[in-house]
């Protein structure tokens, strides 16, 4: 029927656009964690005890929109219809929670604690290559000699700044990058894992789910290593907490979601190259990082290995085609 494509194809171009707008939304806003974080170290805060206030404060955000979210669509569900939140359905993305929102993040606020914002966030950029990687051990799609050369150019713009730094800091800067390469598989593989239950769940119910699964895991595991006591901030540090739970969390989750429900993890995942810029910007401007010749180089690798990346998702009707299955 040929009425029937024609008026199917014009969604497509606005679904894909959006998506696009929300991956850089939510790279963006992601791009701010690294400078509170460093900013409440200044303030006497740590790493666990700030994603434990990310939780304190994002989660009850979460659980009112996906209250409102859940009523809404059983309000539009046809009678006798099957329901989309089963009890496994549940579990999934409570799980897929604690991988993302829990054990990402945890090695990711820890390795702040020993390397610079800028390289823990070029570092956190190559997770699209761990998507990939899963997408070919999991689902045997193909690696292409483009893509290994993409991964090489910016690995090794991660080996530069990486030595540059470790003549400087010494075996912190190990430490650091180790978490954040643990960081990055486990946010590969919840982008992985997290496509299928924003289909079926929508991106808003998914995201209020799967971030409260991980806050009592967070704010377990902040219970066995700190006292409550740890938990009391004033002045700044109150406000660096409420940024982490709001700007740094709540914004970039729902634009996430919502861009891996429209185009996809790998798509979402390679739009994220625009969060180095804005962590380079903040990390200089507000935190004083140095940023030498060798952080320009590392820096230009990086990016230019990810752009290289992004051209083997050159042909512009597979992405409008994919946005809207």
């Amino acid at each position: 029927m040929p009425s029937d494509t024609t008026a199917s194809r014009p969604a497509a171009p606005p679904l894909a656009l959006a998506g696009i707008v929300l991956a850089i939304a939510g790279a963006a806003f992601f791009a701010t964690k690294g400078i509170v974080i460093k900013l409440a170290l200044l303030e006497g805060i740590d790493a666990v005890t700030s994603l434990t206030w990310r939780m304190i404060v994002a989660v009850p955000i979460f659980l009112t929109i996906g209250l409102i979210t859940w009523r809404r669509r059983l309000a539009i569900t046809p009678l006798g219809a099957p329901p989309a939140l089963t009890l496994p359905v549940l579990l999934q993305t409570l799980g897929v929670g604690v991988v993302g929102y829990y054990l990402a993040s945890l090695l990711d606020f820890s390795a702040l604690e020993y390397i610079t914002a800028q390289f823990d966030r070029l570092i956190l950029l190559t997770y699209p290559f761990f998507v990939v990687l899963f997408g070919a051990v999991f689902f045997k799609r193909r690696i292409t000699p483009p893509m290994v050369l993409a991964l090489l150019v910016s690995y090794a713009g991660i080996a530069v700044i990486f030595w540059h730094d470790l003549h400087i800091e010494g075996d912190n800067v190990l430490l650091g990058a180790a978490l954040v390469f643990g960081s990055a598989i486990a946010y590969a593989g919840y982008q992985i894992m997290a496509k299928p239950l924003i289909d079926r769940l929508g991106a808003q119910l998914f995201t209020s789910i799967a971030m409260s699964g991980a806050g009592p895991a967070v704010i377990a595991h902040f219970l066995f290593t700190h006292p409550a006591s740890d938990l009391a901030v004033s002045g700044t540090g109150a406000l660096l907490m409420l940024a982490i739970g709001t700007v740094s969390t709540v914004l970039p989750a729902y634009c996430i979601s919502g861009a891996i429900g429209l185009i996809g993890p790998e798509r979402t995942a390679i739009i994220g190259n625009v969060s180095p810029v804005v962590t380079v910007g903040l990390a200089i401007s507000v935190l004083g990082e140095a940023f030498t010749l060798w952080h320009a180089l590392g820096t230009a690798l990086v990016l230019g290995g990810v752009w290289l990346f992004t051209r083997r998702e050159r042909p512009r009707q597979k992405l409008l085609d994919e946005s809207t299955a």
